[in-house]
């Protein structure tokens, strides 16, 4: 059984985008690496090159800090009406996404996005074995906040269920990793509990409180809804 709002040959759709992006997303990170790689960065190799002991393990919680904060305002800026429509829509395409929506972005977008990650070895020290262990963590993070497994039921956490409502709510949740910023940004939106529940997320009652609220939002946002649905098995493009 799927959501009311997910698309035609959705998964299909989300993959194509992200393989479309990839490219370009790469092609436009390529300086930085070579401004990396001729020694331009504080990317270093062991320890005694580091700040010390204690940064070895501060660096990746000053990483999620420092990343969460720049991205909460790129994405925030993303939704901006002079930006949106032009480039994160293709991403917002996806109102109940899975996790192959989680690379699937305009590649503009997805380059954005992915900056404060390569800026900040030019801003705090990090260690070369670090950075590729980051690199994966975000990458899995990405997926994880697209796959619809409601599991971090937590204030702090931005998780899945709290993605799930920036996407179809759209002007709430933009942090990364965690609620901190969307709190101080007032732009703050908690899940709704039922999404925790295994019996309640994926009822008809809790699909069409979604929708609800995703139409109320959309026709603020988008105007005129351009996407096809297929609820039930049935391709309907929306009214």
């Amino acid at each position: 059984m799927k959501h009311p709002r997910f698309l035609k040959n959705q998964i299909l759709l989300e993959m194509k985008q992200a393989n479309q992006s990839f490219p370009g997303m790469a092609a436009m990170t390529v300086p930085i690496v070579l401004l990396e790689l001729k020694g331009y960065s504080k990317l270093y190799d062991t320890t005694a090159e580091g700040p010390g002991r204690w940064y070895d393990f501060f660096q990746f919680p000053l990483f999620v800090f420092f990343t969460d904060f720049c991205i909460y305002w790129i994405h925030r800026g993303l939704h901006h009406p002079l930006v949106y429509k032009r480039l994160h829509k293709p991403h917002h395409k996806w109102i109940m996404p899975t996790p192959f929506a989680s690379h699937a972005f305009h590649p503009l977008d997805g380059y954005a996005q992915g900056l404060p990650y390569h800026i900040f070895p030019f801003i705090f020290p990090l260690q070369k074995m670090a950075y590729i262990a980051l690199f994966v963590f975000i990458n899995f993070w990405t997926i994880m906040i697209h796959d619809g497994e409601y599991i971090a039921n937590n204030p702090i956490i931005n998780g899945a269920a709290c993605h799930s409502v920036h996407h179809f709510a759209f002007n709430y949740n933009y942090g990364q990793f965690t609620t901190l910023w969307d709190r101080l940004g007032g732009s703050y939106r908690q899940p709704d509990e039922e999404l925790f529940q295994k019996e309640n997320k994926m009822s008809k009652k809790t699909w069409e409180k979604q929708v609800k609220v995703m139409e109320e939002v959309l026709k603020e946002v988008e105007g005129d809804d351009d996407r096809v649905y297929e609820p039930e098995g049935e391709t309907k493009k929306s009214q």
